[in-house]
């Protein structure tokens, strides 16, 4: 059975958190495309960034990944593919819109399975219900904080219901193809062959074995014509690309340190994990904390903004000097907005501050850690101003690494840390900080 190319385009650059050695896209022009098409790896990621985008804006950045992707996977003459659109593990993205617009472009599907399952973070569905793993006690996901997205908000942990809601019924519940642990674990191979008119599917998972089955029989459907579509967590990538373990452990990647120096952290993720993991981390040797008050920042002029920055950057290069990790970090309240969009509008000015100062930072830092999905994303396509960027591993699970191109004009060979906002426990960011300051790898 031949191994299909796996194309993922993921709205923040947190998806390919349980595989490596493929590339990311920060692209997606055509030529871009051809490279992750024709690199060795049986699976690439585009990065899109969508989660930080309008609806509007995530249909048309959506749509135009996959005009190009077309004309790429002719040119290329790619045969066998699979699509997935990669997206929060905690139901937070837009659902359907990127997934009816890959649909109308790259379609016709025979279904669309969603797979928020992602057991790194401790995600489990059982029942079509999903749930978080909290203190070992599943809790449902309607019942966290990220159910009260003020963005993309959602009442029930019940996949049917939560497809039903978020297609305004356009998708009623009792349609829904369910396909529990005893299904999954059965084998349902009969059933994925039997699947047309891009039915949608929601699909149960407590462990990797049980989506590496369901991927066994994905992959036999698909060799025998069917074509089906994915919204996605990270865990169904790993049984799908099957992958060998990484090149260098994760205790070991301090081998990828540049000349054993200092690095810098920056973390924009404002979630209450992140704000845990942020205590401990400014608690650990050779650290100092760098505070943005977003408050501050939300009420300055270009002018205001100029000079909080040429501080920050004073601050950091005297840490750098004295040997130290500056962690750049923004103020850990919430403000609030009129309208949604004045809250994406606040959160792409934050961004850019942190980006201007991502550019700035000493020449010679030694790794860079990124903490949250929309700032790990703005860090490689603007911060870094990447084109591509080889995924090296995970430091931690669901925590991944990457490596700038040996030719990158500011910082080449530079290992960076891709860390999503809510994955890990609360010494997590520490450890993996910790992992890269070895001084004795």
């Amino acid at each position: 059975m031949a191994q299909p190319k796996i194309i993922v385009l993921d709205d923040d650059p947190t998806g390919s958190q349980t595989v490596h050695s493929c590339l990311l896209l920060m692209r997606w022009d055509v030529e871009t495309l051809r490279q992750g098409l024709r690199d060795e790896s049986p699976i690439f990621f585009v990065l899109t960034n969508t989660r930080a985008l309008s609806p509007a804006a995530a249909e048309a950045v959506t749509r135009e990944v996959c005009q190009n992707l077309k004309q790429a996977i002719a040119l290329e003459g790619v045969q066998e593919f699979l699509v997935i659109s990669r997206s929060d593990s905690t139901l937070r993205g837009h659902y359907p819109i990127e997934t009816d617009v890959m649909a109308a472009e790259l379609g016709p599907f025979d279904a669309h399975f969603l797979v928020p399952a992602f057991f790194e973070g401790g995600r489990i569905t059982r029942d079509s219900r999903h749930y978080l793993m909290v203190n070992g006690e599943p809790v449902p996901v309607h019942e966290t904080e990220f159910a009260k997205d003020s963005v993309f908000g959602y009442s029930t942990s019940y996949l049917p219901d939560y497809v039903a809601e978020k297609t305004d019924g356009g998708i009623v519940a009792q349609d829904v193809e369910r396909f529990t642990l005893a299904d999954v674990r059965g084998g349902c191979l009969d059933r994925l062959m039997a699947l047309k008119g891009n039915v949608c599917g929601v699909v149960d998972g407590e462990g990797q074995a049980d989506l590496d089955r369901f991927a066994q029989d994905l992959l036999a459907a698909a060799a025998q014509g069917k074509r089906f579509l994915f919204r996605s967590a990270a865990s169904i990538l790993t049984a799908l690309a099957a992958l060998p373990p990484q090149p260098i452990d994760a205790d070991h990647m301090a081998s990828y340190v540049r000349d054993g120096k200092p690095g810098a952290i920056i973390v924009g993720s404002h979630v209450k994990k992140t704000t845990e993991q942020l205590e401990h981390l400014l608690q650990a040797p050779g650290v100092v904390g760098l505070e943005v008050d977003v408050a501050e920042l939300r009420d300055s002029d270009e002018d205001a903004r100029e000079i909080l920055l040429f501080n920050l950057i004073k601050q950091i290069t005297t840490a750098h000097r004295d040997g130290l990790t500056p962690v750049v970090y923004t103020s850990r309240q919430e403000l609030t907005f009129a309208t949604v969009q004045a809250r994406l509008d606040f959160g792409l000015e934050v961004s850019r501050l942190l980006m201007d100062v991502i550019q700035k930072l000493p020449l010679d830092i030694g790794f860079l850690i990124s903490k949250g999905g929309i700032t790990s994303n703005d860090t490689l396509s603007t911060g870094l101003a990447l084109t591509t960027a080889r995924l090296l591993g995970q430091i931690l699970p669901g925590v991944s690494v990457v490596r700038t191109p040996a030719d990158h004009p500011q910082f080449p060979d530079l290992p960076v840390v891709l860390f999503p906002g809510n994955v890990g426990d609360a010494t997590a960011l520490a450890t993996a900080y910790q992992r890269l300051a070895r001084s004795d790898d």
